[in-house]
């Protein structure tokens, strides 16, 4: 069951949270696009994950934005330093200002800015912007989803058989679905966030790796997600809990809902 606010002032809260969500991605988007394919500083950040001056940028945009307009909640970003006053709020910003910086710094246009509030541990809101192909997802859970102001909802697609994927490129290379050819069809698509987006939209019917990720990978596209009618979970099928103390979660599961139990099968195996 989705997050339902306890009282009327809540929903007044997240929807002019959402209006300030919304605006402040897009500005972080515009800083990013002025990065792209341009030139750019590339800083170590360990194998196969760089950090750009797009980044640290964008980030800056969303904890001014985001913490300016509300002072009260936590904060947890990629690239900010953590710090655990974080744990005692009720409402947290979880957000990630550049997912997909290896596809940002090879000039595939499949990064997001995502941006995720948790309410006692729940996700309840998402926002998740590509500056390049100019689509902003956006969701509260109980309310709907919407891609560029437009209402939208995951598939009702009720097979395995015949279904789309969006996965991680690495792991198609890797051969990681190469025996459920015949049952998927499996898309590589970047950043984590943006796989959550298309699912949402009804351009996939899941997406799932059996891999640890971070909570600013999937809070904003959880909540959006489940905001369009689907289910998201761990590798066991737990509800994702946020803003814990060591921020990964276990694996990721979204899906239309229909076959989120055979995905969890999948990857049990």
């Amino acid at each position: 069951m989705g997050y339902v606010p306890a009282i009327a002032g809540e929903h007044t809260m997240l929807d002019h949270a959402l209006e300030v969500a919304r605006d402040a991605a897009l500005e972080a988007g515009a800083a990013i696009r002025g990065f792209y394919q341009d030139e750019y500083t590339v800083r170590d950040k360990g194998e196969d994950n760089p950090l750009t001056d797009a980044d640290l940028a964008a980030d800056k945009i969303l904890e001014h934005r985001l913490r300016g307009a509300f002072p009260d909640f936590g904060w947890l970003s990629e690239e900010t330093a953590d710090t655990p006053d974080r744990l005692e709020k009720s409402h947290v910003w979880i957000v990630d200002p550049l997912d997909g910086t290896r596809e940002f710094t090879l000039g595939i246009p499949e990064f997001v800015v995502s941006v995720g509030l948790v309410v006692e541990g729940r996700a309840v809101l998402g926002v998740l912007y590509n500056p390049i192909k100019e689509q902003l997802f956006t969701g509260i859970v109980g309310s709907g989803a919407w891609l560029n102001g437009e209402p939208i909802q995951v598939t009702d697609h009720a097979n395995l058989h015949g279904s789309t994927v969006v996965c991680s490129r690495t792991e198609m290379k890797k051969g990681w679905f190469d025996e459920f050819m015949d049952v998927l069809k499996p898309v590589p698509v970047g950043s984590v966030a943006y796989k959550f987006g298309l699912v949402a939209a009804g351009k996939a019917e899941s997406t799932f790796t059996p891999r640890p990720r971070s909570e600013w990978d999937i809070c904003g596209g959880v909540a959006i997600v489940e905001a369009a009618g689907g289910r998201c979970s761990n590798r066991q099928g737990q509800p994702y809990r946020f803003n814990r103390k060591k921020p990964l979660v276990d694996g990721v599961a979204a899906s239309n809902g229909h076959i989120h139990h055979s995905i969890l099968e999948i990857m049990d195996q």
